[in-house]
């Protein structure tokens, strides 16, 4: 007889996928634009595996979203846990990139913190794999609601420009839901452009 090793790896498909630091408030979103319920707590590393949910905004119009566990400088060398789980994103049409601009230091430079951290998670985007890090990519800037409303529109100015991002930005509170409607819905019609140019049928 024969006998032969193999090593088999899971991807999970999901059309978006979530990028973002620990506590960036992801598996929060993800809970609440969908059918998901993943453990939501206020340290790292609350989510351990991928969490996949399903975004309706109609009877018969859906798409399906992927949380994996937040990344660290160093996933790419294996620091932390989203370095396991990055391959997930691979047949992903669209990666939204989740940034806690919120602060609850009064000396601490929000701003200055957010765009650090977000580049280090581009960077460890580029370092894993050049494909996924090529992927269609929006900023999310999320818990608003723990900003000023008088300071929200210059934090976020702010924080584009240092960051020097050009693509989609969008504004939310993903704890109360602020903002993630106008997301959703821009989710889906990019989607459904991306089928119709590859003449793919409809997001369902």
């Amino acid at each position: 007889g024969e006998r032969k090793s193999l090593k088999l790896e899971l991807k999970v498909l999901a059309d978006v996928g979530l990028l973002g630091m620990p506590n960036a408030g992801k598996s929060t979103l993800i809970s609440a634009i969908s059918n998901a319920r993943p453990k939501i707590a206020d340290y790292p590393f609350t989510t351990l595996h991928p969490n996949l949910g399903v975004v309706r905004t109609s009877e018969s119009r859906s798409f399906v979203v992927a949380d994996i566990p937040g990344l660290i400088e160093g996933a790419s060398e294996g620091a932390g846990l989203g370095h396991l789980f990055l391959r997930h994103l691979s047949r992903t049409r669209i990666l939204l990139h989740l940034v806690d601009v919120s602060s609850q230091d009064p000396d601490d430079d929000a701003v200055d913190r957010a765009v650090g951290e977000a580049r280090a998670i581009v960077e460890e985007l580029r370092l894993y794999d050049e494909t996924l890090y090529k992927k269609p990519r929006w900023l999310v800037l999320n818990k608003l609601d723990m900003v000023p409303t008088d300071e929200r529109a210059a934090r976020v100015k702010d924080f584009v420009k240092r960051f020097k991002y050009k693509g989609p930005v969008f504004e939310i509170s993903a704890l109360n839901r602020e903002g993630c409607e106008g997301l959703v819905r821009a989710i889906y019609d990019h989607l459904q452009a991306q089928f119709q140019s590859t003449q793919a049928p409809e997001v369902v």
